[in-house]
């Protein structure tokens, strides 16, 4: 198979996948704003300083989302007036403390180091989304149509009456997401079909103090999703790559992919969008230098 057929069935499938997996979360996301209602989210999501990410952490983890199908949940907390701390912490949390990758860390590592993973990036969650409420981070978020949003919020009306203009709903929000997605996926496409793994192990190998930071950085383009975290954590370490390296490229994949990214910029203004990005590095850094002390 030719590398440029490689990139266009690559392209195609994770845009199929996307696309759907990102409708089908968003439906799923207006229907239950509408069944509970935007106040009753908002009264349960409020909390003080602390609580109101801590819940957020809790959300998060209990979604096990992709970083790109993160992205409706996100929507529909800002549409329910969520506190500005608890959805950041769901933003960093959702796509790197659900149980999927949580059990990918311990397949790939151990159980030991899945529960050093889980409590440094549950701590650095923390303090990021504190760190983001404290620099008033939340003046970044652009005011965009959330779908749903502005509309006088009527009683519920049943399942299959409130289908169809969940629906509509859906694809109104998911119109000016469209053309960030496509540009993001196209990125990590073509990097996916023509980055060979001997670079990866060149540029991040072990016995460097830069590689953990390096494979960070590598890992955004490469997007590693959840499911193929694991084949590439394997392939990576036998290959003779360090497990810090090994962690901070998944986990800056997992976190802060291309398509996500580019996506973002349709809600976040730039520092915000910098900012997150800056953030899920912190976390795949820190874990990388620290998961050894672990093992």
């Amino acid at each position: 198979m030719s590398e440029a057929l490689r990139v266009t069935l690559t392209f195609a499938a994770l845009a199929a996948e996307l696309i759907a997996l990102f409708l089908l979360v968003s439906m799923a996301v207006v229907l239950l704003n509408r069944k509970l209602g935007e106040k009753r989210l908002q009264s349960w999501l409020a909390g003080g300083t602390f609580m109101a990410p801590l819940k957020g952490i809790a959300l998060g983890a209990l979604t096990p989302f992709c970083s790109c199908s993160t992205l409706p949940m996100l929507l529909g907390m800002l549409k329910a007036g969520a506190p500005f701390s608890a959805a950041a912490a769901f933003l960093i949390s959702s796509p790197l403390l659900d149980p999927i990758i949580l059990g990918v860390v311990a397949l790939l590592f151990g159980w030991k180091i899945m529960v050093g993973y889980a409590a440094v990036t549950f701590v650095t969650t923390l303090l990021l989304a504190l760190l983001w409420d404290r620099l008033g981070l939340a003046q970044d978020v652009k005011r965009v149509r959330v779908a749903g949003s502005g509309e006088h919020e009527e009683p519920w009306r049943g399942f299959k009456p409130e289908l169809r203009p969940a629906w509509e709903q859906t694809k109104s929000g998911m119109k000016p997401l469209l053309l960030p997605l496509f540009i993001g996926l196209s990125v990590g496409a073509l990097v996916y079909g023509f980055v060979p793994e001997s670079f990866l192990l060149d540029v991040a190998g072990p016995g460097s103090f830069w590689a953990v930071p390096i494979a960070a950085v590598v890992g955004i383009p490469l997007y590693v999703r959840t499911e193929s975290a694991l084949p590439v954590g394997l392939a990576l370490t036998s290959a003779g790559m360090g497990i810090g390296p090994v962690f901070a490229l998944i986990i800056g994949g997992a976190g802060a992919s291309i398509p996500e990214v580019s996506m973002l910029t349709a809600v976040f203004k730039p520092r915000l969008v910098a900012t997150f990005v800056g953030s899920i590095l912190a976390v795949a850094i820190t874990g990388g230098f620290l998961i050894p002390l672990f093992a």
